[in-house]
C-alpha cells in the first residue's frame, strides 16, 4: 500500500481509566486506520496510526478532545515504523520491557 503513512502519537493527561484507548480504537476504526494504542507506565496514551496522512491527521484533531471523560493537556505527534499491523486494536500497557 502506497498511502500508507506510520505515524506515533502520544497523549498527556487524564488519558487513562476514562475510556481512552477503547475510544481511540472506534475512532481509527471508523476513520479506517490500522495499528494500535496502550497505556504506557507513565500515565499517557500512546497510539500508532497507520493509513492515509489526511486520515492520521483527523484521528490526531479528534485526539485533542478525546472521550468525554478525558481531559487532554497534549498530543505530540512524531514519525514512527510501520509494524505491519492489520486492523486497529487496544494493546496490552506497556512493561519495562516495552
Amino acid at each position: 500500500m502506497t498511502d500508507r503513512s506510520a505515524i506515533r502519537l502520544l497523549v498527556s493527561g487524564m488519558v487513562q481509566g476514562v475510556g481512552y484507548r477503547y475510544w481511540t480504537v472506534g475512532e481509527a476504526r471508523r476513520l479506517g486506520l490500522e495499528g494500535w494504542v496502550r497505556n504506557l507506565t507513565d500515565g499517557r496514551v500512546e497510539i500508532l496510526a497507520l493509513g492515509a496522512q489526511e486520515r492520521i491527521g483527523a484521528l490526531e484533531k479528534a485526539c485533542h478532545a478525546g472521550p468525554p471523560s478525558a481531559r487532554v493537556i497534549q498530543v505530540v505527534r512524531s514519525p514512527a515504523a510501520d509494524d505491519g499491523s492489520r486492523g486497529f486494536s487496544e494493546k496490552p500497557t506497556e512493561t519495562a520491557n516495552g
